[in-house]
């Protein structure tokens, strides 16, 4: 589950009754509504995204009460939220039920412009309650900033701007226009994405869960590492990257598979804070993870044209760089401070967790196949949830008649009953948790739809990228610097998926445009740095989550996530100055430029920890950190010095640690 939907399920528990059941209600109805739309029939894009829009702003005004969260709403709350729950359903109908006389309007009506003002100020307020302050308030800017001067006594936003920013502003009715009557702004192209394929994977994560695939996952990766040094730490990359393929937020990662893994972190030795530095960080890693990659992959393909496919296939490589970069920092770490792994005694093996959840694999085996076979996303989104549901079914029938009668249970008809009510009443709770999960991203892509609007209307993109290179001096490098502040400035407000939109459309043209950067490692670059306010004091969102669970220093936590994360600031500079490695290339030149990777983070995570096979001496460390630069470096003799360099200075390692356990040995003997 996602955090915002944690946080509306914990919101609704202090109401009654009849608001659950009708936030459930209407959640069902959603999820079945995107389904019919997914895998049935398909919906015009004018039908889809308000009716999308109207069922979420609906929930969220239900699950967010205007008096806060835990607090009773009382007539006063109705009377606030009733009528903004009202509007929900207006935006949801308008629309839809006068396409046609909007679509053939040569001048917008008046009652249409009215309707749009209430749904741009409707969406910003539900994005208040759902996604936080922030994006309300970068939309509402980015309204001021395209609103012209009324009748010449109040100067717009715009004209008050120095020097490019500056324009003439636009009427009000020309922006309630822009913003609602056409696939520009609210009902562009962020929200059409939130509304089919977004929306969709989060509902297959939500059947996912709630059928125990997030244990399943955690099981495996204890039984695959849980006896190596550290074993826990190294379950917790393997679990996250499974988890957070699938689940589409970092915070929620943490909190699932954290709540096992940072105690038995503990437990071996690990600090409180570097437990849960190390959940935080290899959570991240699970929304750059193939094949769901949260919303981004889906965006990204809508953004750029490219296949969807095509983005996840690139991407593999790079997202095992970044896990196999934390997994090697938390080997490093636990070899250092000499721990070990857990006893045998206290761990499935591998072949007992794959025979109690091997079919949790079906779905995304299926899932992978179909996309390899050339079915659309949204497609197979639709298919993957009913091969999920499939999966459990046949596991649930086959214990039921096959594993419990062997164990001498008989099969009753009152059991079968029992058994048939299970899985309708988890349908149904899955139904409802991937409509709640999705209000938040939902919301997010609704306001962006706004700044894309705004960024349309005035022409503030090319402006924009006027200014980044202005201030980069035309320098690549110095441009990489500024996005990464840039989002990590964004992020402390913002969701992953709202921080990537807002970045894109303002730095991704100078990047591909005028730094020459190709579009698709463009938009990658921007969309690992926009993860980096999970990881990055001082607000490291994911850290102050693993900070909660292992009862550390939030600050403390941060730091140390920000330490074992750092392959998401040096990946994203590879895949710019190496572009082959996105791109393709021939065979030899793909190896190579695969090797350098690797052994640039490998000599950039034992410098870091001054550890790899024995303990590094000053000079060593010295002398790796600057065989990773040369090694990053765009020049193929500075990549050869590099690389001999690192090789020589690790076999120089190994060698010592060898004559370590050999006088060790000796001593013993």
């Amino acid at each position: 589950m996602t955090d915002a939907g944690s946080e509306g399920l914990r919101a609704t528990a202090a109401h009654s009754r009849l608001v659950l059941r009708v936030i459930a209600i209407i959640g069902i109805a959603l999820s079945l509504f995107q389904l019919y739309g997914a895998g049935i029939q398909t919906i015009g894009l004018f039908y889809l995204r308000p009716i999308h829009l109207g069922f979420i702003l609906v929930l969220c005004f239900l699950m967010f009460p205007v008096t806060g969260l835990y607090r009773p709403r009382g007539l006063v709350g109705w009377a606030i939220d009733a009528p903004l729950i009202a509007c929900g359903v207006l935006v949801g109908l308008w629309v839809p039920l006068n396409i046609d006389t909007i679509a053939t309007a040569i001048v917008p009506r008046q009652i249409d412009v009215t309707i749009g003002i209430i749904t741009t100020l409707v969406v910003l307020e539900a994005a208040r309650r759902a996604v936080g302050l922030v994006m309300t308030l970068i939309g509402g800017a980015a309204l001021l900033y395209a609103m012209a001067g009324q009748r010449g006594a109040l100067p717009g936003f715009g004209e008050w701007l120095p020097g490019i920013l500056a324009h003439r502003g636009y009427s009000i009715d020309r922006l309630s226009s822009q913003m609602t009557l056409g696939a520009e702004g609210i009902f562009g192209l962020p929200l059409g994405v939130a509304a089919t394929f977004v929306f969709v994977f989060v509902l297959f994560g939500a059947f996912l869960e709630v059928t125990g695939a997030g244990r399943f996952f955690i099981d495996l990766a204890y039984a695959a590492t849980g006896r190596q040094r550290g074993g826990p730490a190294k379950a917790a990359v393997i679990a996250s990257a499974g988890m957070g393929s699938i689940s589409g937020s970092a915070i929620a990662n943490v909190v699932t598979t954290g709540a096992f893994t940072i105690p038995l972190m503990k437990r071996l030795g690990y600090r409180p804070a570097q437990a849960g530095g190390v959940e935080a960080a290899a959570s991240t890693g699970g929304q750059i993870m193939p094949p769901l990659m949260g919303a981004g992959a889906f965006l990204m393909s809508e953004f750029t044209q490219i296949p969807y496919l095509q983005i996840v296939l690139v991407s593999i490589f790079p997202a095992f760089l970044y896990f196999g970069t934390v997994y090697l920092l938390v080997h490093l770490a636990a070899v250092k401070q000499g721990m070990r792994g857990l006893p045998a005694s206290e761990l499935m093996r591998v072949r007992e967790v794959l025979a109690s959840g091997w079919h949790f694999l079906v779905p995304l085996v299926a899932l992978v196949g179909l996309l390899i076979s050339g079915y659309s996303p949204l497609r197979v989104g639709f298919y993957a949830i009913i091969a999920v549901v499939a999966a459990a079914a046949g596991r649930a029938l086959w214990d039921f008649f096959v594993t419990r009668p062997r164990d001498g249970e008989a099969a009753s008809l009152a059991g079968f009953q029992a058994l048939l009510g299970s899985g309708a009443r988890l349908t149904l709770q899955a139904l409802e948790l991937g409509a709640r999960n999705a209000v938040a991203v939902s919301l997010a892509c609704a306001v962006a739809g706004i700044i894309v609007g705004v960024v349309g209307l005035t022409g503030l993109g090319l402006k924009f990228s006027a200014m980044m290179i202005a201030f980069s001096g035309g320098n690549l490098l110095l441009a990489l610097v500024l996005v990464a502040i840039a989002s990590l400035i964004l992020g402390m407000g913002l969701p992953v998926t709202a921080a990537y939109i807002v970045l894109v459309i303002l730095v991704g043209p100078a990047l591909s445009e005028e730094f020459g950067v190709a579009i698709l490692i463009a938009h990658l670059v921007v969309f690992w740095y926009s993860q980096d306010s999970n990881v990055t004091p001082p607000v490291a969102l994911a850290g102050f989550a693993g900070a909660a669970i292992a009862g550390s220093k939030p600050m403390a936590t941060a730091f140390q996530a920000w330490k074992f994360a750092k392959g998401l600031y040096l990946i994203p500079l590879f895949m710019v100055y190496n572009e082959a490695i996105i791109l393709g290339g021939p065979v030899l030149l793909l190896l190579w430029t695969g090797l350098v990777a690797i052994l640039a983070l490998m000599a950039f995570a034992a410098a870091l920890e001054g550890h790899l096979f024995a303990p590094l001496q000053l000079w060593q460390r010295l002398l790796l950190t600057g065989a990773s630069v040369a090694l990053f470096w765009p020049n193929l003799t500075a990549e050869i010095a590099g690389a001999a360099v690192t090789v020589a200075l690790l076999g120089l390692n190994f060698l010592a640690a060898r004559r370590s356990g050999d006088r060790q040995a000796d001593q013993g003997a």
